[in-house]
């Protein structure tokens, strides 16, 4: 692939980064570090997004935890494996349940919308399958970092002041007794370059390093769980988690610019990334940097999203195959919708359908994309106390509408939010890419393939780009680094356009390509505390 010499100085000052051996990107230093060790050590890909993602349940803990899901493409010897780790709900999340509990629309936090745990069965299924190293090995940098503490970076300690503020109100219900000590051990949110001790997570990480995770479903951790659910009035007992087992799944994926984008199919909504860019196909795009591209990625991504969120689900649930999703006569159809204003998308009739991201790369040709997430900040707020488990909050993307194929259920897989992307060529590996965010994520994928593929930027220059954000109807949000004259034209087009200086909510992300002659050019996230690891 052919980079242009085009770049965003006032986004980055990071430069893409180069190797042969191999490559880890995540958005925190310590976590890719880690990553790299297990190469170093005679590790693979997996072996290295393995401990890289580990790490990042203590490194960056408003992310992701030991309760969150985790999804993954594998690529090794020439084919591309998908798994999905994301977790189930309980048997005892019904609809009748959540109406019994005056609950018109599911909530965020609390016991009504946890789920099931994937994420450390799909670690323990991925390296069952395709890791190298002894799998007590992965656990030893993130058990260190655990019991030893290490310094917080800047970007975690707003993370970390953020969700103090967010569980505030929760700070005296019974349910929640475990967040505050564990994550606030002083009373408020650690500071940068304070050092953070997690203990309790090191006692957890330490029982699943011993029972290849199966403590979790099974054993020690699953009891912990079972019996704060039933002290607080949880739904989530032992049956769901000893009979949850990750699935592995065949990504899907379409051809934009001569290129395969490939994602993990529904209940993730990486599909929405592949029906945006098949709406694109159709335009041709001189400039990134002008107000024609905006609107028209724009538009793409409003007309895939509402669809997306309309009719993505558990695949069991679904009423329309994907391959309609996919099809040109859906992309022609959507994009024949697309004019000089903008316009507010109603979802197609289709009867006639807070989180971290990781990628790796090894000389032997293994690349994997990881993406793991308690859905938001810290999740639902419950922590099993004593042991640090941070239970996510999926269940919250459940609809209440007795109609929707996402209607809420027992053990049923909601509308999944985190998505790994992987592009190849001809049969041959490009490389990982992710965007981490919820609803950001395929917007922020959508941008950066586009940034790729259509305006030829580095990896690096592709995450520094600035970037927007859909929020729904014509309101549109824009990084303060977009041109005041894109700005201006978008609002004439008739969007809503709000400047917003915060870069937390524009995702952060990770990039590795593979060149012909094997050399690696990876990027990280500049709105993160992230690196790239290289060798």
């Amino acid at each position: 692939m052919k980079f242009n010499a085009l770049s965003y100085p006032y986004a980055s000052r990071r430069e893409v980064t180069f190797a042969r051996r191999g490559m880890v990107c995540t958005s925190q230093t310590l976590a890719s570090q880690a990553g790299l060790d297990m190469l170093k050590a005679g590790g693979n890909a997996v072996d290295a997004a393995l401990a890289a993602a580990i790490a990042l349940v203590v490194l960056e803990p408003t992310s992701n935890g030991l309760g969150s899901d985790a999804f993954a493409l594998i690529w090794t010897n020439g084919q591309l494996y998908g798994l999905n780790g994301s977790g189930w709900s309980p048997a005892a999340l019904t609809w009748d349940a959540m109406k019994a509990a005056s609950h018109d629309t599911m909530p965020l936090r609390g016991w009504a919308p946890v789920m099931v745990p994937g994420a450390p069965a799909a670690w323990a299924e991925i390296h069952k399958r395709f890791g190298r190293l002894p799998f007590k090995d992965l656990f030893e940098p993130a058990i260190a970092y655990a019991e030893e503490g290490y310094a917080v970076m800047p970007n975690l300690a707003a993370m970390l002041k953020n969700e103090e503020t967010s569980f505030l109100p929760f700070k005296n219900d019974p349910a929640f007794a475990g967040l505050f000590p564990l994550f606030y051990p002083h009373g408020q949110a650690p500071q940068a370059g304070e050092i953070l001790r997690l203990p309790q997570i090191a006692r957890s990480l330490r029982l699943l390093q011993g029972s290849c995770c199966r403590s979790l479903y099974e054993g020690e951790l699953a009891q912990a769980i079972d019996a704060w659910s039933k002290q607080t009035g949880g739904y989530l007992d032992k049956d769901d988690l000893a009979l949850y087992q990750p699935q592995w799944v065949e990504p899907l994926h379409t051809n934009y610019r001569g290129y395969d984008v490939w994602e993990i199919p529904p209940n993730g909504h990486g599909l929405v990334v592949l029906m945006a860019l098949n709406i694109a196909r159709g335009f041709t795009f001189d400039m990134r940097d002008s107000v024609d591209t905006f609107h028209r990625q724009i538009e793409a991504m409003k007309l895939a999203f509402v669809d997306g969120k309309k009719y993505i689900a558990d695949p069991r649930f679904m009423h329309t195959d994907t391959a309609y999703w996919l099809s040109d006569e859906y992309a022609a159809c959507r994009r024949s919708l697309i004019g000089r204003q903008a316009i507010l998308p109603e979802p197609v009739d289709a009867s006639n359908g807070g989180t971290v991201y990781l990628c790796s790369a090894d000389q032997e040709g293994m690349m994997v994309s990881f993406i793991q997430s308690n859905f938001s900040g810290f999740g639902s707020g419950i922590v099993v106390p004593e042991y640090g488990i941070s239970l996510n909050d999926r269940g919250n993307n459940f609809s209440m509408d007795p109609a929707s194929d996402n209607c809420v259920g027992p053990r049923k897989k909601s509308y999944h939010t985190i998505i790994p992307g992987f592009l190849s060529k001809d049969g041959q590996a490009l490389g990982p890419f992710g965007v981490m965010g919820a609803f950001m994520q395929p917007q922020g994928q959508f941008q950066v393939v586009m940034n790729t593929l259509d305006f030829h930027l580095n990896p690096q220059a592709a995450l520094d780009a600035p970037r927007w954000q859909w929020l729904g109807g014509k309101r549109i949000e824009v990084e303060a680094t977009v041109p005041q004259s894109i700005v201006a034209g978008l609002q004439a087009k008739g969007h809503d356009v709000v400047i917003n200086p915060d870069a937390i909510p524009y995702g952060r992300g990770q990039i590795i390509w593979r060149n012909e002659d094997g050399v690696l050019a990876g990027g990280t996230e500049p709105r993160a505390d992230g690196a790239v690891a290289a060798w």
